[in-house]
């Protein structure tokens, strides 16, 4: 039993060891002055109240509360400890509240999300716009895709949601889709341009990977069509500001397109060949499939593209 210290303090706890129920029990003695109307609050027998106190007093070393008349009145400890319990308790309280109503405005501080650097211009502005407009203090960061580590930095929550094109994924991540867009081509001057026109043309392309096709190549390939390839860039805002001034020819998004190249002064053409589109899916991992946030997340960041 640990005792009484010469100042009338309970000695030194092993706060690992403490019931913290006990301090409910506690808490309702102290307000009713009662054990009988205390145990009916607190729905147990008056014996388990007792019960109770009983280990809480052994633990702290002191009374905490004595008989007076048909109640009972806290010891000075007991005076001394309620305010700390008190508020102790309010805070269990309030984390729970917290666990089961979600507010986004007090809920969400932070979101991390991970893209490729070439879809920042069409996506990132929007979708801080979207973000700030619902919660206004909310800190967004936009990181590097690493398709290597995704799984892992999705599962740790270094990562709450990642956008890319379709690829496969292991079972542990979900996705969804979260825009379908077309290619277009752009060019330092509006010209005709059919298929044949395209292929003669040389290109410049756009690809975070130091060799290998691009999307665009593979499905040109797929289509018996091969164009020519003259230069290779890492960001689409780059290759928007080379072909203003070359005749190169670029295959890009048209979301990013469009958003890019109004302040470039280039000019938007359709592409002349049949060539598939690209499927933008938002990932985010299994385990924050429930999460309040995490939903709440998904949930804008699909609907501000959609």
């Amino acid at each position: 039993m640990n005792k009484v210290n010469n100042s009338g303090e309970a000695g030194r706890l092993d706060i690992s060891r403490l019931d913290l129920n006990l301090f409910r029990v506690f808490d309702t003695i102290y307000r009713e002055r009662n054990l009988t109307r205390a145990a009916g609050i607190l729905c147990l027998s008056q014996s388990a109240v007792s019960h109770a106190i009983g280990r809480l007093r052994m633990q702290l070393g002191d009374p905490l509360f004595v008989r007076e008349g048909q109640g009972v009145v806290p010891t000075p400890l007991a005076d001394r400890l309620w305010p700390d319990i008190q508020d102790a308790l309010a805070l269990f309280r309030q984390a729970v509240h917290r666990s089961q109503v979600f507010e986004p405005a007090r809920d969400i501080t932070q979101v991390t999300l991970a893209m490729n650097d070439e879809l920042e211009p069409g996506i990132l502005p929007v979708l801080v716009r979207a973000l700030r407009a619902a919660v206004p203090e909310v800190r967004v960061s936009s990181v590097r895709l690493d398709r290597a580590s995704l799984r892992a930095d999705l599962a740790a929550g270094r990562l709450d949601c990642a956008i890319d094109i379709a690829q496969p994924v292991s079972p542990d991540l979900c996705h969804a889709l979260l825009l379908q867009d077309d290619f277009v081509v752009v060019s330092r001057v509006s010209r005709v341009l059919d298929t044949e026109a395209y292929l003669a043309a040389q290109h410049v392309t756009v690809s975070s990977r130091r060799t290998g096709r691009a999307v665009e190549d593979l499905g040109l390939a797929r289509l018996g069509l091969e164009r020519q390839v003259v230069m290779r860039c890492q960001h689409y805002e780059a290759a928007c500001r080379i072909v203003a001034e070359s005749d190169l020819l670029l295959t890009m998004p048209r979301r990013q397109a469009e958003a890019i190249n109004t302040a470039v002064g280039n000019v938007v053409l359709e592409l002349p060949v049949p060539l598939a589109g690209i499927e933008l899916h938002l990932y985010w991992h299994r385990q924050r499939e429930a999460d309040p946030a995490n939903q709440w997340l998904r949930e804008r960041v699909v609907w501000m593209q959609g």
